[in-house]
């Protein structure tokens, strides 16, 4: 057995088999290449499994909300027996040593960490990522992102967002950066959260609660069932689902998907309630819905939708 390879290393090798074969296919050729690859070490035919797995556990999440045929599957066809692959999580890139992650506006992300763990960073994000040999460390700079955390009770996973800290060991959670703090949602899993100089008020979250941890005041519980979360998590398959949330509040998140901006004309309509499913990078459907539901004007411009203006184009 060679030996000269680190764990981490055979991980990132493994991530890179899993992409190039969603991204290329698997030929006669590949398969052989990669035959001969596993078989080098008896270290790399797991690591090859738990990136497939990942892989596939990302992309499955993402389909939850999708509910439309996006994805395909393809066999790997490997001496010694078959492994699926889910295939089509576009848009998904690996780290290979990389500590910085990013997204534009619009652009939503998944991507593998070499520890087993997965992210999916929302639009407008900047991520960095520190995997140490005692601590793994995400640093949220601005925006959104989901982790799905694989479980290494030596290594703690902890996400700083300014000064707010969340802290998990195996779990899956979003946390999205406030001006003054952060919003932390756990949709699996226990973590904690605190803010650095106020660690006697950590504070234990389970799946199906939802916390905003600010600046100058206490922690904020809402408890929610797990379904709301996972509604809330609908743009990790570039959706918007409202369900009475308020007309200025479903704005402000099609404005963070897309550079043709939502204006609100009248803010005596900002309070309204809405419900409904919307694609995130269609804001014009969304409002026109709104100029229908509500019998007010629309106006279409090249660089932005005024809801409540005086007359639509």
């Amino acid at each position: 057995m060679i030996q000269t390879e680190s764990a981490d290393q055979i991980d990132v090798a493994a991530f890179a088999w899993v992409a190039r074969l969603d991204r290329c296919g698997a030929d006669a050729a590949v398969l052989t290449e990669l035959e001969a690859w596993l078989a080098q070490d008896d270290r790399r035919r797991g690591a090859f499994l738990r990136a497939q797995a990942i892989w596939g556990k990302l992309d499955r999440a993402s389909q939850a909300e999708r509910g439309r045929g996006a994805r395909t599957d393809r066999r790997l066809a490997l001496a010694g027996g078959a492994a699926a692959l889910a295939a089509g999580a576009a848009g998904f890139w690996v780290t290979q040593r990389e500590p910085l992650y990013t997204t534009t506006i619009g652009e939503v992300r998944r991507a593998a960490l070499a520890d087993g763990s997965g992210m999916v960073l929302n639009a407008a994000t900047r991520v960095h990522v520190a995997l140490g040999a005692h601590e793994r460390r995400v640093r949220l700079a601005q925006g959104e992102a989901w982790f799905q955390v694989a479980k290494d009770p030596a290594r703690p996973f902890v996400v700083e967002a300014g000064r707010v800290r969340v802290r998990a060991v195996g779990t899956a959670f979003s946390v999205r950066r406030l001006s003054h703090g952060a919003e932390v949602m756990v949709s699996e899993g226990i973590v904690e959260a605190w803010l650095v100089g106020e660690e006697e008020a950590r504070t234990r979250l389970v799946a199906g609660q939802r916390a905003r941890v600010l600046e100058g005041g206490p922690i904020l519980i809402e408890a929610q069932a797990v379904s709301a979360i996972e509604r809330k998590l609908a743009w990790r398959s570039e959706k918007i689902e409202l369900d009475g949330e308020t007309l200025g509040e479903a704005i402000a998140e099609f404005n963070r998907f897309n550079r043709r901006q939502v204006i609100l004309a009248d803010n005596s309509l900002a309070g309204r309630r809405l419900y409904g499913v919307f694609r995130a990078d269609d804001p014009e459907s969304f409002a026109r819905s709104v100029a229908l539901s509500l019998g007010v004007d629309v106006a279409f411009e090249p660089d932005r939708i005024t809801i409540g203006a005086s007359q639509s184009l």
